[in-house]
């Protein structure tokens, strides 16, 4: 797929570049990769892959600042991931467990996170963000009421909220989604980069034809 890309928006200045620098992992008395560099420049997709336990979850956290590293360090823009001005301002970070509570509606768990996060909340962005994942329909319903694949799809409904380059971290972003919730993520996917973002995803499955060009990354010699 091709598009024609916009400029970053005025007055946002450009994406810093994510660097991981001889970083290694442990969890519990198990080191899971070490001496492992990786950089992920704006514009770009780096697809982590590896084998089941072999840390990729583990290395997301530690892009988006939620671990610590064993050794080495991983840098935004040079700076510390988390000293750097500005990181999470412009992260999205999306596990593999959705962050969607329960006990919300479907809207109200998006406008959690909208808020949290300092994204447009008001009732229209959320209704356009949810409609644009298919889950318009069921924006009044109860989180608990949804099945898997409509709770990913809601998770997913995030990204439809994004307007500025940012660094997306995805972890299993394609995951109990059908046909049209994998189309409906690779045109924000592609949105994203076209529009300067950079994105660093882990996925059991391929992304597909339609998916922006990925490098790959294998966790599996660092181990």
């Amino acid at each position: 797929m091709t598009s024609v890309e916009p400029a970053i928006a005025a007055g946002a200045a450009p994406l810093p570049t994510l660097s991981l620098t001889d970083v290694a992992c442990r969890r519990g008395q198990r080191l899971l990769f070490k001496g492992l560099n990786l950089e992920l420049r704006p514009r770009q997709a780096i697809w982590l892959r590896g084998r089941n336990g072999r840390g990729k979850t583990s290395l997301l956290r530690l892009a988006a600042g939620l671990a610590v590293p064993e050794a080495g360090y991983v840098a935004w823009g040079g700076t510390p991931v988390r000293r750097a001005e500005g990181y999470l301002q412009r992260l999205v970070y999306i596990g593999h467990t959705n962050a969607l509570k329960d006990d919300l509606t479907v809207t109200e768990a998006l406008q959690f996170l909208a808020r949290l996060h300092g994204r447009p909340d008001d009732a229209a962005t959320l209704r356009a963000a949810l409609e644009r994942l298919g889950m318009g329909s069921r924006r009044d319903a109860f989180v608990r009421t949804l099945s898997q694949g409509q709770r990913r799809r809601a998770s997913m409904a995030r990204l439809a909220l994004e307007q500025q380059a940012s660094l997306w971290i995805l972890d299993e972003p394609y995951d109990a989604l059908d046909v049209d919730g994998v189309r409906v993520v690779n045109e924000l996917l592609h949105a994203h980069l076209a529009r300067g973002g950079s994105v660093l995803l882990t996925s059991h499955q391929h992304p597909g034809a339609q998916a922006p060009a990925v490098a790959e990354f294998d966790l599996d010699p660092y181990g």
